[in-house]
């Protein structure tokens, strides 16, 4: 049987860099910011090319392939870089993600599991959020009997401003199925990504 490729393409509206070029020196101006100096000249071209690369993402094929094995045991891919952006303040938040599922008919190639997650963050998100749709997303295409996904990430919102709780980390899960239901799997795919990220707490 041949694989199964799904077009993922993602739901953002076209980026007009020339309005973000001109709203960013208006925001700089309003904050006293000298956009009129040397070294600043260029920066809200720079802001403006920054942000647009932080908020989209590439299309890809969600590609799976027949379980031909019948492969019935966990599949996790840890450390999988996070970068996005919290649509509260616009700052980044930085981080790993750790997807796992239980196969049942398909399998799916493994570098799609960190296209998945670059897709979802790569827009203005809250961590709960992205977190949901990563395996919202797992189980819907790819339909397996469980999901798991696993966010550990550092919010500059947090340790930048307000709090300044430098070096915290939220960590967000999402268990759908067996991932759920069964306390044997859930406690397997937990202990599998406990800590991982960061150095490790294990």
């Amino acid at each position: 049987m041949l694989p199964w490729r799904s077009p993922v393409t993602p739901a953002a509206a076209p980026i007009d860099l020339v309005a973000a070029e001109k709203a960013a020196a208006d925001l700089l101006r309003a904050l006293g910011q000298p956009i009129g100096s040397d070294g600043m000249a260029e920066t809200p071209r720079r802001m403006a090319h920054a942000y647009a690369e932080m908020l989209t993402s590439d299309s890809f094929d969600f590609t799976t392939f027949p379980n031909a094995e019948r492969y019935d045991e966990l599949v996790v891919v840890e450390d999988i870089p996070v970068r996005s952006v919290c649509e509260h303040h616009m700052l980044p938040f930085t981080g790993v993600a750790h997807l796992g599922y239980l196969p049942a008919d398909r399998i799916l190639g493994l570098s799609k599991l960190a296209r998945l997650v670059e897709l979802y963050a790569h827009r203005a998100q809250t961590q709960e959020r992205l977190t949901q749709q990563i395996a919202e997303h797992l189980d819907r295409h790819l339909t397996p009997r469980g999901v798991g996904v696993v966010i550990e990430a550092e919010h500059t919102c947090m340790s930048l401003r307000g709090v300044r709780a430098a070096g915290t980390r939220t960590v967000t899960s999402a268990l759908l199925g067996t991932l759920r239901t069964d306390p044997s799997s859930r406690a397997e795919f937990l202990s599998l990504t406990r800590g991982s990220g960061r150095g490790g707490r294990r």
